[in-house]
């Protein structure tokens, strides 16, 4: 099988002072991909890079076989980004929104949204399962339903790829596993993902393909392979924790996973006590 995206050692960085150096990375066709690594670890840039968003210092990025020129991004790619970076207070709707992706397919100078776009941006709310507020406002939206929006706009410009910047950052348990169960229907049919996070254990549990990144890539592979004490200290420049029993795998930081001492400062009365408080 040939790569659908490949990226040759490529150094990049902010006046001079370098994010990473000499990644080397490939995504084949279907493929489903977490890339794990501390804040501040170049994630963010990388992802930004393959966008055509930030310029490379040195390398090559390739997609289906032909080499991208700097600043350009794959010809079709749909974007997540950061809930952080998005003004939610800005007067525009989720339908609005949604239609955003259909922009660059336009081949005339007319700016407006068609039929065909609109049937577009409402098919992709319902597959995302929004289509009942389509027509509220951005900002008045929860957690998980801003983040599907924002998927749909990914996707409604049929894209053969979607990077996501910590989709779940934020979000509770429920949101979380919701946006990732959708990523993997729709990788099920055939959509390549990449998605930046530094939740490990909803990687090790959803997702098939993990990438180890801080400044360069460390490591990758299944999480059953790839998520061990050595590869998560390299990864993350502390002591972790992984505990594997069958198919569950479950980590934790070395120095948060112990008892602290304060939990010693409890009144005698409530050490003597077993009541329970409600």
């Amino acid at each position: 099988m040939n790569p659908i995206l490949e990226v040759k050692n490529l150094s990049c960085g902010y006046q001079t002072q370098p994010v990473f150096t000499r990644v080397n990375l490939t995504l084949y066709p279907g493929q489903m991909s977490g890339l794990v690594g501390p804040s501040g670890s170049g994630k963010s840039t990388l992802i930004k890079v393959i966008l055509g968003l930030v310029e490379f210092w040195t390398g090559e990025i390739w997609f289906r076989g032909k080499q991208l020129k700097p600043g350009s991004a794959p010809p079709r790619v749909g974007y997540v980004p950061q809930v952080e970076t998005v003004d939610w207070n800005f007067p525009v709707t989720a339908m609005e929104v949604v239609m955003m992706g259909r922009y660059k397919q336009y081949k005339t100078w007319w700016p407006w949204p068609s039929k065909q776009d609109r049937l577009a941006a409402v098919d992709l709310l319902s597959r995302v399962g929004i289509e009942h507020v389509a027509h509220q406002p951005i900002g008045d939206l929860s957690g998980g339903q801003q983040q599907r929006v924002f998927l749909a706009r990914a996707l409604v410009g049929e894209p053969e790829i979607v990077l996501l910047d910590e989709p779940t950052s934020g979000s509770d348990l429920h949101v979380q596993h919701e946006l990732l169960h959708l990523l993997a229907d729709l990788n099920q049919q055939g959509l390549t993902i990449l998605l930046s996070t530094h939740d490990l254990n909803s990687v090790a549990t959803h997702l098939p393909w993990v990438i180890c990144f801080n400044h360069g890539l460390i490591c990758q592979g299944q999480p059953i392979d790839v998520f061990t004490s050595t590869n998560l200290e390299k990864t993350f420049g502390g002591e972790m924790v992984v505990f594997q029993q069958q198919e569950r795998i479950l980590i934790a930081s070395g120095s948060t996973s112990l008892r602290h001492q304060m939990q010693n400062n409890l009144p005698q009365v409530l050490r003597q006590s077993n009541s329970k408080f409600v």
